[in-house]
């Protein structure tokens, strides 16, 4: 099977890189030139534009920052659209807006393709080692052909259902991430002001009940000071607007996002929009004249679990 990956970014580099690494024919696309030439120095393919992408492969990836960039990809005049034929597939792996995925999914399966949406979730760290879950939302039967490619970027996949479903359930667990990073901000200030050790309050918040993933990963580089964790301010803003939005079309009234939203804002405006995303702690170490500092934690994070083949689950 032939591939095409377009969008080499902090998180499609790495799984493009997972493809390479396993011996896939890969061909790549990216704005950033050096980006593309790391990649054919190391065998891989480079296309011109997406529309030829399009046009050499078999299974074409997406992997960009917004819905509005994507639906420029798919949608140009020498998009990726004009390229596909039938029985070729599209797979999205952007974190998007599940009706923006529906719209194009249309526009392909009208040119006799397969459309899957595929966005991942579990940190730039795991995506490095192929060891990130996915989620698949679309065809049953295009999802099996293509899962030999999904279990070397992925360790667990996960097919949610119909196209769509995988981009809300992302859309989902990005919120509940990023309200747990919010609320681990005005934690350290209690546990920094009441003078507990921070070492040991960062192992026992992670082996009681107030645990999470983002606590496991995201207080480690806080707590370095580097708040180094390959994901920025503004897509954090866009991940939970979209929770918002689609909330909004269900008639959903909520109370806790909202205000998720109105934090990563606040710090998206202190602190730039391509700022880390674990910065918005610094939120409270700035009102309280304090940082969260301790010793012997990484200064970026490195998954230490050995790449594996994944699995569907």
């Amino acid at each position: 099977m032939k591939i095409g990956f377009i969008g080499l970014g902090n998180v499609g580099g790495k799984l493009a890189s997972s493809l390479l690494r396993n011996k896939f024919n890969l061909t790549v696309r990216d704005i950033d030139e050096k980006i593309t030439k790391s990649f054919t120095d190391k065998g891989a393919n480079v296309a011109n534009t997406a529309k030829e992408l399009a046009e050499n492969v078999d299974l074409i990836i997406t992997c960009l920052p917004s819905p509005e960039i994507c639906s420029e990809v798919m949608e140009a005049k020498d998009g990726v659209i004009s390229g596909l034929s039938e029985n070729k597939i599209w797979l999205e792996m952007s974190t998007t807006d599940e009706s923006e995925v529906k719209r194009l999914g249309k526009l392909v399966s009208a040119k006799g393709a397969v459309p899957l949406d595929c966005p991942v979730s579990g940190g730039c760290h795991r995506a490095t080692t192929g060891n990130i879950a996915i989620f698949v939302g679309g065809d049953r039967k295009a999802f099996e052909k293509i899962l030999p490619v999904l279990t070397v970027m992925g360790r667990k996949v996960l097919h949610t259902g119909d196209l769509g479903s995988a981009s809300i359930l992302k859309v989902i667990t990005n919120y509940l991430a990023s309200t747990h990073l919010a609320a681990l901000g005005e934690a350290w200030a209690v546990a920094k002001k009441s003078k507990l050790d921070l070492v040991k309050t960062y192992k026992g918040i992670a082996v009681s009940s107030g645990n999470s993933f983002v606590h496991e990963t995201e207080s480690q580089v806080i707590l370095n000071g580097s708040y180094n964790i390959n994901f920025t301010m503004d897509l954090v803003v866009k991940d939970t607007t979209l929770f918002d939005d689609l909330a909004a079309k269900l008639n959903i009234p909520l109370e806790i996002s909202p205000l998720v939203v109105k934090i990563f804002k606040d710090g998206q405006k202190k602190y730039g929009s391509r700022a880390w995303s674990s910065m918005i702690v610094k939120r409270m170490e700035d009102q309280n004249n304090t940082d969260f500092r301790a010793e012997g934690f990484p200064s970026e994070l490195v998954d230490n679990e050995p790449e594996g083949k994944g699995h569907e689950i």
